[in-house]
Order: C-alpha cells, then sequence, then structure tokens
C-alpha cells in the first residue's frame, strides 16, 4: 500500500487555481465511488530540465514552462573617463575644490544622477555617474560638454538627407545628440551648405559621424519616381476604399499617394527602395493599361441637389459603387452648374452602376413644413428636447431652421422623411392652437428700467405668466417688443409692461446736488446705508455718478411723489453730514499730545464719546502739533475746550487776548500763514489764533509760556502799528543751505539784523515750495538797510574757500559717530560748510572744512567749542550688572548715548570674576606694588571690568552717567508664605513670568527644600515699588482663593441603598450631572471592586448649604424610588428583538410613555423569557398589560413565519457527513515508501535563482560602503 500525504482543501486551492484544467485531477473523497488519490507528481509537476530549456528555449516545458523575464535594475551606473591632455580643468591645488567641483554639483543637482570623481595615477579623471537611464545620459552630456576640451568636425551629406538625421520634431536629433555627448549644428533650409557641424570628444564626434553618414546612406538607397496618370483612371489604381493601393503598397514596401480628387494633380508619386519601387511602377502602369483598354463611359443627368445623395457621406456612396460593380462615377465640382454625371468602367457593368447611382439619388428627399418662425423655439423645445425625439427615432433625417423663415427643411431617406413631417405638422398644428403671440411698442429708453436690476422684472414677468418676453439688444435702438406663449399669459405680461411703460412715462427725473466728499457716507459700507434708502423708497432709482467724474450730480428717477419725499429724506441726511463734518484745529503743545491721549488712550476715548465728535491727533513722528476735531460745532467747541484745559492743568499755560482791526488779520497771517508763523517760532512756538474769517471779531488769543505770550504780544502789536501806518516788503534769494547760517545760533544774527534796521525777515517754513525766497517787511528804509545787510553777508557765502585744523584724533569719534550727526548739525547751522575728518586707522589729525568764508571760520570755532568742552568720565557698575544695564540688544545704552549725545565704552569680560585677595609678593626687591596701579592694590577700589567709560561734554557725560546708575538693577526681599510659593509660580511658571513681563523686573523664589518666606525682586528701581505692590495684591487674591477652597472643600456623606445607586446616576449621568451642576458640587459614589469601603456611602463636597441641597435632592429620588415595585413577567424570548426595536428606539418609548424600567435578561441567562419591570405600582401594571398585548401580536407573525420555513428548507440529510480527510495526495518525497530523494532547499541545482544572474560590478576604488 502506497503512502499518502494529507492536505487540507483550503491550503491547495491557490495551487490547483494555477494549473491548466488537463492537469487537474480531483479526488472526490466524499462520492459514493472513491477513487484512487493522485500522485504527487501529477500534484505538483516538475521543473523542467537545463538541457531541455537549452535545446528548445520557446516551448513550455510542463506547467512551469512559462519564460520568466529578468528584472532589470531601474538604477544603472556607467564609468566615464577623461584622458589628461582632454581635461578643461588641470591645474587642481586641492582636489574637490574649485570649478570642476561646481559644475559637477550643477550637473547632480540639474539632472538628478549622482556623480563620484577620481584621479587615476596617469592624471586622467574618472566619472562614475549612478541614476536612472535618462538622468545618466544627461549627466554625461553635461560631462562631456563642461569637463573635456571640445573639438569640431564637419561632415557633407546631400541636403535632402538632413530631414531625416533631424527627425520628426527633431526627436531623432537630439536622441543622436545623447547618445553620443555631442552637439550637431545643422544648417537651415534655406542655407545651400551641405556641411552638418559635430561638436564634442574625438570619440563623440567619430560616433556621431558614422550615425549620420549611417542614416544618409540608408536614404540612398531610396528612391522618387513620379507617373503621369489622367484623372479618371485615379479611382481604378486606389481602388474601393483605398484597398488596391494599400495592398500594393504593403507588398513592395514603397509609399505611393494618389493626389485626392478635390486635387486636380494627374501625377502619382512613389517612394521607396528602387527595385520595390520599379515593382509598384510596373503594376500601376499595368492597371492603367487594362483599364484605358476595357473601359467606356456614359453621361447621365442628375439633379444637382442629388450630387450629395450620390456622393454619401464622406465619399463612401461612390466607393460602394466601385466596389460592388467596378464602376467609377464622376460628379462635377459643386460650384460648377453642370447636373451630368459620368459613369467610367466595362460595359457590361454600366448598367448595374446606372442603377445604382439613380437608387442613391431617389433615396433621399426634400421636404419643407410650413411653421411661423416664433414658434421655432417651442418646436425645438428646451435644450432641443423636443427635437431629439424625432431624431432618435430617425437619425438620418437632418432638419433645418432658418431664422427669420416661416418653414422648416427636412432632409433624408423618402420613409423618414414623411414619418419626421407628419410629427412635426402635428407639433406645429397643436402649438397654434395653444400659443399665442403679441408685439407691442415701448420707447427703447425704458427697456432696461423693465428688465429691472439682474432681469428680475423681466424674470418675475415671464415665470408669473409662464411666458417668453424677448425684448431686443441696446444696440438695436429697437422699440418692439414681443411676447409669446399661452394666449392668455400673453395678453396679462402685454397688459403689465404697458403699465409699466406708461408709469415710467409719468416719472420724473431729479438731479440732487450733493458734495463728493458725502457720497461714499450716504452710500455706506458694503452699500448698507443706500440699500435702507432704497429699500424705504422702493420706486425710485438712485444713480451715483462715477467717482472718476468729481461730479456732485446725484439723479433720482421715479414716480413723482416718491422722488419728492426721496429728495427730502436725502437732503436731510446731508444736512445732518453737513453740520456733523464740521471741523476745528487746536494747537497743542508736543509734549502735551499723551497727556490728551492718556494711559491706553483712556482720555482722549471719553472726550470722544462725550462730545461725539472725531477727534484726529497728529503722528508721534510729525512735527505737527496741530489737533484736528470734527463733529456738530457746538460739540467741536466743547472738546476744544476740554483739550485746552488739559493743557492749561499741565504747564504754566498762559492766555491773552490782543485787539487788533479785523482788517489787518490778513496782512498779519501773511502769505500761506507765513509772517504769524515767524512771529510762533521766534517766540518759543506760541499759539496764535485769529477769529473766523468774516465774524467781524477784533480779538486776537495767544496761548504759551508767560514771558512768550509777553514777547509774542508785543511784536504782533508792533507789526500791526507798522502795517496801519506803512509796511513796505521786498523778496531776496539765498541758497536753502544759508539759511540757518544767516538766523544764527538761537537766531541770533537774523535778531540783531531786526534791531539795528527794524524790519522784519521772514524765511520759508519747510512746506513752502520757493525755498530760496526770503522776505523783509517794514519801512521802506528799515527794508533797504536790511536788504543790503542781507545781501553783504550772502554774497560772503558765495565764496568758497577752503581751510583745515588740528583735531586730536582721540576726538574724532566724538564728530564722525551715529553716521556723522554731529558733523551734519555742524553743516545745517554754518550754511553747508563740508568738515572731512581722515579715515580711521591713519593717526593724521588734519581737518579740512569747505565752504563760505564766514560759514568755514564759524564752523572751526564751533569745532574748537566742541573739543574744549570734552571729557571722559569713569562709572563703576559691577561686571555682573553690565548684561541689565544694556538691556535687549543694547537698547538702553543706544537710548543713553543718543539722548545725551556721549560715547560709552563697556569693558572687556573678565574670566575669572573673582576679585584676589592674595597680598602682593615682592619681587627682586621692588617696594610692594612699585610699578603696579595703585587700584590694583588697593581692595577697596573698583575693578577694572567694572569700570565703563563715558566721553562727551561735561553737563552730558554726567548726566549720562546718573541715567547708567539708575540703570543698576536693586533687590528688595518680599516675605510671601510658603504654602503660597507655588501658586504664585503658577502653571509652567505662567503666572510669575507674567508678573516679570508686566513689571520688568526679575522675581526669584527660593528652592522648596529652603521652605523659606522670602522672595527676591530684582529691577530697576523705579519698576521695584510697582512689582513689590502686584506681588502683594496676588497673595491677597490667594489667600483669598484659599479660603474659598477651604470652605468649598466641606464633606458630607449620605447613606443610600446600593441598588439605588444607578437611578441617582441615571443614564448616561444625566441625573447626577443636572445635581451636580445644579448645587455646584462634586458628588462622588462608592468604587465597587474596593471591598474595604461601605457600598452604601455618597459623599458630598462643597460649600456647606450646598451639600445639604444636594443631599435633598439625592433623598428625594432615593424616596420616590423606595415608591416602586418590580415585577417579573414572562415573556417569548423570540418577540424580545421585536419589543427593543432598533437601537433600542420602541422599548424607550414604552418606558417613556409609562414611566418605568423594563430590563430584558441578558444571553446566557437561566430563564431567557424573564422581563424585569420596576416602577410604581399602577405604571408597572398598564406596561405589563401592553407589552402582553405585543407579545401576542408578534407571536403570531413568529409561528406564521416558521411555518413558512419548513416548506422553505431543502430536506435535511439524515446520515451524518464523514469527516473530510482534506486533500490527498500519493508517493510524496517525505513518505518513508518513496522511492525518489527529497529536494534539497540549499541547492542551487533544485532550486535555481528566477532570470538571469548578474555579475557584481567592481568598482575601480573597491566595494561601496
Amino acid at each position: 500500500m502506497s503512502s499518502v500525504a494529507v492536505l487540507t482543501q483550503e491550503s491547495f486551492a491557490e495551487h490547483r487555481s494555477g494549473l491548466v484544467p488537463q492537469q487537474i485531477k480531483v479526488a472526490t473523497l466524499n462520492s459514493e465511488e472513491e477513487s484512487d488519490p493522485p500522485t504527487y507528481k501529477d500534484a505538483f509537476p516538475p521543473l523542467p530540465e537545463k538541457a531541455a530549456c537549452l535545446e528548445s528555449a520557446q516551448e513550455p516545458a510542463g506547467a512551469w514552462g512559462n519564460k520568466i523575464r529578468p528584472i532589470k535594475a531601474s538604477v544603472i551606473t556607467q564609468v566615464f573617463h577623461v584622458p589628461l591632455e582632454e581635461r578643461k580643468y588641470k591645474d587642481m591645488n586641492q582636489f574637490g575644490e574649485g570649478e570642476q567641483a561646481k559644475i559637477c554639483l550643477e550637473i547632480m543637482q540639474r539632472t538628478g544622477a549622482h556623480l563620484e570623481l577620481s584621479l587615476a595615477k596617469d592624471q586622467g579623471l574618472s566619472i562614475m555617474v549612478s541614476g536612472k537611464l535618462d538622468a545618466v545620459m544627461k549627466a554625461r552630456k553635461d560631462i562631456v560638454a563642461r569637463l573635456q576640451t571640445q573639438a569640431s568636425a564637419t561632415v557633407a551629406i546631400p541636403k535632402e538627407h538632413h530631414r531625416f538625421v533631424i527627425g520628426k520634431n527633431g526627436e531623432k536629433l537630439q536622441d543622436l545628440e545623447l547618445k553620443t555627448a555631442t552637439k550637431i549644428q545643422i544648417p537651415r533650409p534655406d542655407d545651400p551648405s551641405n556641411q552638418i557641424k559635430i561638436t564634442g570628444t574625438k570619440e563623440g564626434i567619430e560616433k556621431a559621424r558614422h550615425e549620420v553618414l549611417l542614416i544618409s546612406a540608408e536614404q540612398d538607397k531610396r528612391a522618387v519616381e513620379r507617373l503621369e496618370v489622367e484623372k479618371a483612371f485615379h479611382p481604378f489604381i486606389a481602388g474601393p476604399y483605398n484597398r488596391l493601393v494599400g495592398e500594393i503598397m504593403q507588398e513592395t514596401g514603397t509609399r505611393i499617394n494618389i493626389p485626392p480628387p478635390s486635387v486636380n494633380r494627374t501625377e502619382i508619386v512613389f517612394t521607396g527602395e528602387k527595385e520595390q519601387l520599379a515593382q509598384a511602377v510596373a503594376r500601376i502602369k499595368k492597371i492603367y493599361e487594362e483599364k484605358k483598354k476595357k473601359t467606356t463611359t456614359i453621361a447621365v443627368e442628375v439633379k444637382k441637389s442629388q450630387h450629395k445623395y450620390v456622393i454619401g457621406p464622406k465619399g463612401n456612396s461612390l466607393q460602394e459603387i466601385l466596389e460592388r460593380t467596378g464602376v467609377s462615377v464622376e460628379i462635377p465640382p459643386s460650384d460648377s452648374i453642370s447636373e451630368t454625371v459620368i459613369l467610367r468602367g466595362e460595359p457590361e457593368k454600366l448598367g448595374q452602376a446606372l442603377t445604382e447611382v439613380y437608387a442613391k439619388a431617389n433615396s433621399f428627399t426634400v421636404s419643407s413644413v410650413a411653421a411661423p418662425s416664433w414658434l421655432h423655439r417651442f418646436i425645438i423645445g428646451k435644450k432641443g428636447q423636443n427635437l431629439a425625439k424625432i431624431t432618435q427615432q430617425m437619425p438620418k433625417v437632418h432638419i433645418e431652421f432658418t431664422e427669420g423663415e416661416d418653414k422648416i427643411t427636412l432632409e433624408g431617406p423618402t420613409e423618414d422623411v414623411n414619418v419626421a413631417q407628419e410629427q412635426i405638422e402635428g407639433m406645429v398644428k397643436d402649438l397654434i392652437n395653444r400659443m399665442d403671440y403679441v408685439e407691442i411698442n415701448i420707447d427703447h429708453k425704458f427697456h432696461r428700467h423693465l428688465i429691472g436690476k439682474s432681469g428680475a422684472n423681466i424674470n418675475r414677468i415671464k415665470d408669473q405668466y409662464k411666458v417668453s418676453v424677448r425684448i431686443p439688444p441696446d444696440s438695436e435702438k429697437s422699440n418692439l417688443i414681443r411676447i409669446e406663449g399661452d394666449p392668455q399669459g400673453v395678453q396679462q405680461a402685454k397688459r403689465e409692461l404697458l403699465e409699466l411703460a406708461s408709469r415710467m412715462e409719468n416719472e420724473r427725473t431729479k438731479d440732487l446736488i450733493i458734495e463728493q466728499r458725502f457720497h461714499r457716507t450716504i452710500i455706506g459700507q458694503k452699500g448698507e446705508r443706500i440699500r435702507e434708502i432704497r429699500d424705504k423708497f422702493p420706486e425710485v432709482i438712485i444713480n451715483f455718478p462715477d467717482p472718476a467724474q468729481k461730479s456732485d450730480i446725484v439723479q433720482l428717477r421715479g414716480p413723482k411723489n416718491e422722488v419728492e419725499k426721496c429728495t427730502k429724506y436725502m437732503q436731510k441726511m446731508v444736512a445732518d453730514l453737513v453740520e456733523n463734518s464740521y471741523s476745528i484745529s487746536v494747537p497743542i503743545f508736543k509734549q502735551f499730545h499723551k497727556n490728551i491721549i492718556g494711559k491706553g488712550g483712556a482720555n482722549i476715548k471719553k472726550i470722544r464719546e462725550e462730545s461725539n465728535t472725531k477727534i484726529d491727533l497728529p503722528a508721534e513722528n510729525s512735527n505737527s502739533e496741530t489737533i484736528i476735531i470734527t463733529g456738530k460745532r457746538a460739540n467741536c467747541e466743547a472738546a476744544r475746550s476740554r483739550i485746552l484745559s488739559i493743557q492749561k492743568d499741565l504747564a504754566n499755560i498762559a492766555e491773552v487776548e490782543v485787539s487788533i482791526p479785523a482788517k489787518l488779520h490778513n496782512s498779519l497771517i501773511g502769505t500761506k500763514g507765513r509772517l504769524i508763523r515767524s512771529i510762533m517760532e521766534e517766540c518759543g512756538g506760541v499759539h496764535i489764533h485769529f477769529p473766523v474769517e468774516g465774524s467781524g471779531s477784533d480779538t486776537v488769543v495767544i496761548r504759551g509760556p508767560s514771558s512768550d505770550v509777553e514777547k509774542a504780544k508785543k511784536q504782533l502789536l508792533h507789526l500791526a502799528e507798522e502795517k496801519q501806518t506803512k509796511s513796505f516788503t521786498v523778496d531776496i534769494r539765498a541758497k536753502p543751505e544759508y539759511h540757518k547760517f544767516l538766523i544764527g545760533k538761537g537766531g541770533g544774527k537774523i535778531r540783531k539784523v531786526r534791531d539795528s534796521t527794524g524790519a522784519r525777515v521772514i524765511f520759508p517754513a519747510a512746506e513752502d515750495k520757493d525755498q530760496d525766497l526770503i522776505t523783509i517787511i517794514g519801512k521802506e528804509d528799515a527794508v533797504r538797510e536790511a536788504q543790503k545787510e542781507l545781501e553783504a553777508l550772502i554774497q560772503n557765502l558765495d565764496n568758497v574757500v577752503e581751510d583745515s585744523m588740528l583735531v586730536d584724533p582721540k576726538h574724532h569719534r566724538h564728530f564722525v559717530i551715529r553716521r556723522g550727526q554731529v558733523l551734519r548739525e555742524i553743516a545745517e547751522e554754518y550754511g553747508g560748510v563740508m568738515v572731512s575728518f581722515p579715515r580711521s586707522g591713519t593717526q593724521s589729525d588734519k581737518v579740512t572744512l569747505k565752504g563760505a568764508k564766514d560759514c568755514v571760520e564759524a564752523a572751526k570755532k564751533r569745532i574748537q567749542e566742541i573739543i574744549e568742552d570734552l571729557v571722559t568720565l569713569e562709572c563703576a557698575i559691577p561686571q555682573k550688572f553690565h548684561r541689565s544695564v544694556m538691556g535687549p540688544k543694547g537698547s538702553r545704552i543706544q537710548q543713553i548715548t543718543r539722548d545725551f549725545s556721549v560715547q560709552i565704552k563697556f569693558p572687556d569680560r573678565e574670566e575669572n570674576a573673582v576679585h584676589s585677595t592674595e597680598p602682593v609678593v615682592q619681587e627682586n626687591g621692588d617696594e610692594a606694588g612699585e610699578g603696579r596701579e595703585a587700584k590694583d592694590c588697593d581692595p577697596g577700589s573698583p575693578r577694572r571690568c567694572d569700570i565703563i567709560i563715558i566721553s562727551g561734554r561735561k553737563e552730558k557725560c554726567e548726566a549720562a552717567k546718573e541715567a547708567l546708575e539708575a540703570l543698576v538693577p536693586v533687590t528688595i526681599e518680599v516675605e510671601v508664605p510658603f504654602d503660597l510659593h507655588r501658586y504664585v509660580i503658577g502653571q509652567k511658571g505662567s503666572g510669575i513670568r507674567k508678573m516679570m513681563d508686566e513689571f520688568e523686573v526679575n522675581i526669584h523664589v527660593p528652592a522648596p527644600e529652603l521652605q523659606s518666606d522670602i522672595i527676591a525682586i530684582t529691577g530697576l528701581a523705579a519698576n521695584l515699588d510697582r512689582a513689590k505692590a502686584g506681588l502683594l495684591e496676588r497673595v491677597k487674591e490667594l489667600q483669598a482663593e484659599q479660603e474659598d477652597r477651604a470652605l468649598r472643600s466641606f464633606k458630607l456623606s449620605v447613606t443610600v441603598d446600593p441598588k439605588y445607586h444607578p437611578k441617582i446616576i441615571g443614564r448616561k449621568g444625566a441625573v447626577i450631572t443636572q445635581i451636580r451642576l445644579e448645587h455646584d458640587v462634586n458628588i462622588q459614589f462608592p468604587d465597587k471592586d474596593d471591598g474595604n469601603q461601605p457600598q452604601d456611602q455618597i459623599t458630598i463636597t462643597g460649600y456647606e448649604k450646598n451639600t445639604e441641597a444636594a443631599r435633598d435632592a439625592i433623598l428625594r429620588i432615593v424616596g420616590e424610588l423606595e415608591q416602586m415595585v418590580s415585577e417579573d413577567v414572562p415573556l417569548d424570548h423570540r418577540v424580545h428583538a421585536r419589543i427593543i426595536g432598533a437601537r433600542g428606539k420602541a422599548i424607550r418609548k414604552i418606558m417613556d410613555e409609562f414611566k418605568v424600567d423594563i430590563r430584558f435578561p441578558q444571553s446566557g441567562a437561566p430563564d431567557p423569557n424573564c422581563v424585569t419591570v420596576t416602577g410604581l405600582p399602577e405604571n408597572v401594571e398598564e406596561a405589563i398589560d401592553h407589552i402582553l398585548n405585543l407579545e401576542e401580536e408578534y407571536l403570531a407573525d413568529v409561528v406564521d413565519s416558521e411555518a413558512l420555513q419548513v416548506y422553505m428548507k431543502p430536506p435535511a440529510h439524515e446520515e451524518a457527513k464523514a469527516p473530510s480527510r482534506g486533500f490527498v495526495v500519493r508517493d510524496a518525497p517525505w513518505t518513508a515508501s518513496s522511492s525518489e530523494k527529497a529536494p534539497d532547499m540549499s541547492s542551487s541545482e533544485e532550486f535555481p535563482s528566477f532570470g538571469a544572474q548578474v555579475a557584481p560590478k567592481t568598482l575601480p576604488w573597491g566595494p561601496k560602503r
């Protein structure tokens, strides 16, 4: 008996699916007659032998004979060698550097290939390129072009062969360039040269040259021949559907070009290799000669309109006749009036062909249906639906609608045309019976109003009356409107349109003048305000002009009464806007602006809200002092008074009223306010306020510091007196850079001129256009004298001289720091004099000055004054505070240097910060400390690393020193109870970080292990008090929270039977959550798994009164639950699912309706029919009655269903099935009795690898790491 191997059916299914049907032998183990199981060799055929594979690789050997293709790697590697003499970059100092390395990186980035370079012993360059094939080829081309020296050569081939080298869309040329790594230049078609230039390496040029010559040689074998054949015989040579010529082309490999019927050419062109071409020409000549002898022609008359049916779609009918009868049919061109059709063919076939021609001509017919053109749209239907029904039934029928014509043309097979004609006539008749149209005349200027905004009006009419309204476009200027549709709807639409038109004729148009500046306000943001007006007056159309037109005219159009109402409404709105747009300017000294704004804008916000005005302050970096107030006049005045009172309270500001006749006001103000501005600037920036023009008031208000106000008053009265007597004006010109010099320091020079002459000199303001103009005002003789003095000064300034002075190099830095700010100030003050200091690094002390002679002298004097004033101070601040003093990115020091115009130099950091206290050792008999600085010896003196050096003018240095010392951080200690420290710090340090940022201090909390109550605050003295107050405030808050936490932690226990716990918790915790939220308490139920914990104790935590209220709420629920009863009711388990319903929906409804709880048994319960109902006694009884009624109803359905199932099930097998033995095979190699040896899995003979083995590549520099 042979041994068998047993496999399961499942594990063998996959193997069986891969075998050919003939090879599958199934052992039916459960059949009545059990056959022998298959052998192992039958079930698992062996692989083919090696010899068999070699002898016939094409024939499959067994079931495994399918050839497996070797898998090709997607990444390839190629090595290129560039000899020394061809290397472009030979003089490399270090490998991997310079231009060559850059080029390699560029190639790698551009192509995506990986490059590795190595230098051979012969100084040749080896380049290994890895990547995808196309990337490697591109990289190779770039390497050759950029790293190898280039040679060039030319190759001559016939001009007509050039296009074959280029290929279709230049693809062949690109491929050739990539393959040979060369650049191939082909002359343009208009260039007579036949020379092709190849550039690249010698090897690449040779390859490219060979390929080009090969292409040319291939083309040399080809030939072109032309054969003259009468046009009439072309169809016989081409054959039906071009089959005959196609066969000749395929057999001979020659390309044959027969001109199409539309082209009037007789020659046929042959292209191909000479021998095959000759064969093709001979065959076509033979056909041509044969047809010339055998064929004859007949001419017949066929209506011109029927020619297209004879031709057929794309000439198919002619080809069909040619195929069936061998007769060619010649149709005259469409532009010819001839109706003669010529048939050419063998005499015996002409009769049959003629019959077919007439059949084709008469197979189609043309018919027309009378239909008014206005009905065409309805016949076609929406998106061609109506017409589609006809064309789908009869696809060969062509239906044509011509605009403006009252007919529809049908064309196609006679029978189909007749059917389509009947259908369309029926549609036309039906439409005429139930449709109507009317045309009305309405002036075209009203058309857009009839249409409405975005077609609103016309769309409403169309939808309401189910009609189509056709309004001509504006370009036609036509008055005719056409309405089509249901007769009743047409009449109603006509009536409404005419009513609208007549209403429009009665309408009026009114132009309202509204200043353009108010248009945007009236329209409102996103058109909100204009929408409100339009909603209020829906019949009025309001048109605003285009902003670009700068027009003030707003057009209103609509019914007369409505337009009048709308006009009044808009005029009132504009009046309010005008009233609210009253504007006054209040000059306020710049230093008080921040006080008017207040902390976080509180003051200005309060003034705006209380006065209901808009207040605009100038930008912080602006020189303007004017605050603009906009709103109602009374409100603006009130706001101004409040702002002025703030300024008055803050400073010693005096206010004086001066009476000057109103007629002099304009002359005192001067052109563009130049005269009055000069007085204001001269008198310390006082504010002079003139009354509004036309008010008739003579009162002029002067406001400012007391001394300056008196000075301004005196000058203003003096000027008024001058104006009243006699005023004379002269203008002189001087370069703007001279102005400051002419004015002098603090206005000294110009004051001297005024005092000596009595004339006023006015210089241009920054905003004046003419910056050269200086105006002199006063009595004529005074003005002339002042003019003379100023002109003499200006003349001196125009004489440019160059001078030099000596300045110690140690002072140079003071003049050139901050981008030469000091030098800029000197240049501005002294007529634009140019001061040049020597470059840093050179030890020269020579300073050059260039400018007007007086200016140069004055500038030299000023520089000398500055040098004499310069001092150096030392400020001792411990090094540990230097970083704090500097501030973030040195901002604090930069601020001090800017504010005090000084230089500040910090010492270098000392690595060993601990000061040495060891005694000084005497060396070589020197006395202690000899040769050393006294500072180093004196333990009380500051260390060198602590000394900050300040350079500048003495008073500025002193002030800067005080500012620096004020920046030294100070530490104070604050007592805070230790238990509050963690709350002060906050979560992840957020609390303490917030305080540190707010008060700009550092707060140090002691480590927890120290148990200390002291918190240290370090920072600027100015910030410490605020920080301390803030910290103590926080401590108060925390202590209050602590007390509150103690009150909240009151605990109360309530005893409740555990069986009531689920009811108190409620569904998904709904009941207990409600109690928790309502009473603001935490309620804890006992842990079921904890045996030590009493299971009937519920713990409530919170405020005492809240816990008591929550306890009472729980006990109320328990009281209700104690009144409840539980009853078990037997309920057939087969109806449980139906009573519960989908996702418990039905049972929840029952429980809510009867206010009971119903529990069904779990799967595996001893009694699967027992259902428990809990609730108040009367509710439980009602619920039980209800579910028993449901059981009775559902049980009847279950019984019926089971009875049906008996008939529907197939008869059960009485005999039990024998257990499956799985899949069985005989003579398996692993059985003891098998003669065959089991395969050796480690043997490559028994288990050969797939595909061709690839030998590992050896790299020139060893294996890859």
